[in-house]
C-alpha cells in the first residue's frame, strides 16, 4: 500500500512538473513574441496592420455601427446615448425618443423631464440630457437645424468630442477624418501592438493617432467598426477566444490572457 501510495505520488510529481515546464515554456513564447512585436520598425508594424486590415475583411465585410438610426441627426443623439451603455440598450430607447422628437427643434425645445425618463436606462441619463437639448440648440441656431458635416464644426457641440465625430462623419456622411476608438478598439489596437505611443488601452487620443499612421485613410471607418465587432463577438474583455481568433499569428499577446 504505502509503495503504491509513493508510486501515485511520484506520478504526480511528474505531472505537476510537466505542466510547470509547459507553463515557463508558454510563458517565454509569449514573452518573446511581445519583445519582437516592441522592436518591430514602423515598416513592418504597417505591413503588419495591412495583413490584420486584409483578414478583417474577410471576418466583417459589411462592418458598421449597430445603432439604429435614419439620420445623422438620430446616429449623433444615439451615439452620445451610447457613452458607458450598451448600443442594444440605446436601440430599445431611441425609437420612443425620436417619435416624440423628431426634429433637432423638437429636441433643443423639450422639456429635460421628459427627456431623462425616456433615456434613463441608458445610464447618467442627466448629463446625456443637458448634452442632448444643448447640442441640438446649437445645431438649430448655428448650423440652421442640420447636423453639421466637418470635425472642426461637430465638435462644438456640447457633448461630442472627437469619437462621436468620427462616428457620425465616417458612418453617416462617409467621410474619413478620423479613427472611432471606444472601449473595444482601445482593448485591440493594445493587445494587438498597433499602438506604441500610448499609456494605456484607454488613451484614445494617442491611439488615434496611431491607428490612423498605419491603417490607410480609406480605411479608417472600416478599421474602427471592424475592431470593435472584433471585440464584441472574439477579443472580449474578460476572455479573449484566442483559440478561434483569426488574427492569433499577427497578435502579440496571443493566448496571454
Amino acid at each position: 500500500m504505502a509503495a503504491a501510495n509513493k508510486k501515485n505520488r511520484g506520478a504526480k510529481s511528474k505531472k505537476t512538473s510537466s505542466a510547470r515546464k509547459k507553463a515557463t515554456k508558454s510563458k517565454r513564447s509569449s514573452s518573446t513574441d511581445m519583445i519582437v512585436s516592441a522592436k518591430e520598425s514602423p515598416a513592418e508594424r504597417k505591413k503588419r496592420a495591412g495583413k490584420i486590415l486584409t483578414v478583417l475583411k474577410k471576418l466583417y465585410p459589411n462592418a458598421d455601427s449597430a445603432l439604429e438610426r435614419t439620420s445623422a441627426l438620430q446616429l449623433l443623439i444615439a451615439t452620445i446615448l451610447s457613452a458607458q451603455s450598451t448600443d442594444a440598450t440605446v436601440n430599445k430607447v431611441t425609437p420612443v425618443l425620436f417619435a416624440g422628437y423628431p426634429t433637432a427643434n423638437d429636441l433643443a425645445a423639450a422639456n429635460p423631464v421628459d427627456i431623462e425618463k425616456m433615456i434613463k436606462s441608458t445610464g447618467f441619463f442627466r448629463q446625456k440630457t443637458k448634452s442632448i437639448i444643448n447640442a441640438c440648440k446649437v445645431i438649430v441656431e448655428k448650423f440652421g437645424g442640420r447636423v453639421p458635416e466637418t470635425i472642426e464644426e461637430l465638435v462644438q457641440l456640447p457633448g461630442v468630442a472627437r469619437k462621436t465625430a468620427n462616428v457620425v462623419l465616417g458612418t453617416w456622411f462617409g467621410k474619413n477624418v478620423g479613427v472611432v476608438v471606444d472601449t473595444h478598439v482601445g482593448r485591440l489596437a493594445y493587445r494587438l501592438g498597433l499602438t506604441w505611443s500610448s499609456k494605456d488601452s484607454k488613451d484614445a487620443e494617442k491611439i488615434e493617432h496611431d491607428l490612423m499612421q498605419i491603417f490607410p485613410q480609406k480605411q479608417w471607418t472600416f478599421a474602427g467598426h471592424s475592431l470593435i465587432w472584433h471585440g464584441r463577438l472574439v477579443c472580449q474583455a474578460r476572455k479573449p477566444k484566442c483559440e478561434v481568433c483569426k488574427l492569433a499569428k499577427l497578435c502579440p499577446s496571443a493566448f496571454e490572457f
